[in-house]
């Protein structure tokens, strides 16, 4: 099975060539395809030099959010599986394999890597690992889902499942959407637990309470309204 990577990126030169080399080292059959958010740091001008390395390079000619981002790069896979892979190196893709096993095993349809389940990890941000616990927590009660880390990057999907469902978040709202629209399909959800070594605002992270007051809404949106 082949996996389909759709890395997002906005601003992100200082670590662009370095996620593209992990990822082709990560020993999967997979593509790699880049959406450029708009950056204007510089990394729009490095990416031609990563034209050999990757699959697609696609540009949005004006900043629209992670979430549209991802949707560009949907259009355009060509593999069995999806992987959401951020830009930064907050995230390891040496992991791939065990993040795929369970849907190449037959196991699942969807799944989840989690920063919560027992792997070493950095010592971080205390208000952002309540705000993830607190959005976890709503987001299981309104789906009767378990998940331990809804707000995770790592999600896997069936390729085929992903194309099912109709994305609107333009953000980081898309977490909590794909979320709320999986659990409606029905389909086999498995969580595996996965490295994170987050960074912090100096560093270039980019979410910030305003997008945790948005997920909330986001929440209640997609599984009460939509």
């Amino acid at each position: 099975m082949r996996l389909s990577v759709i890395v997002p990126v906005y601003n992100e030169r200082n670590t662009l060539e370095e996620i593209v080399r992990r990822i082709n080292a990560s020993p999967v059959d997979k593509e790699i395809i880049l959406v450029d958010d708009c950056s204007t740091d510089g990394t729009r001008e490095l990416l031609p030099s990563l034209e050999g390395q990757v699959a697609r390079i696609l540009y949005h000619e004006k900043n629209r959010g992670k979430g549209a981002a991802i949707r560009t790069g949907l259009a355009h896979v060509s593999g069995d599986m999806v992987i959401i892979q951020d830009a930064d190196l907050e995230y390891d893709p040496a992991e791939y394999p065990k993040l795929i096993r369970p849907i190449v095993e037959g196991h699942a349809d969807v799944v989840y890597g989690s920063r919560f389940m027992g792997q070493e990890r950095r010592v971080h941000l205390f208000w952002h690992y309540v705000g993830n616990q607190l959005l976890t927590l709503l987001s299981n009660m309104l789906t009767n889902l378990n998940l331990t880390d809804m707000e995770t990057c790592y999600k896997v999907f069936r390729t085929e499942v992903l194309k099912k469902i109709r994305l609107r978040c333009d953000r980081f709202g898309f977490e909590p959407e794909v979320t709320a629209k999986i659990a409606r399909l029905g389909v086999r959800i498995y969580e595996v637990p996965c490295s994170y070594h987050g960074r912090d605002y100096r560093e270039g992270k980019k979410i910030n309470w305003r997008d945790g007051l948005a997920a909330v809404w986001y929440i209640l949106r997609f599984r009460l309204m939509d």
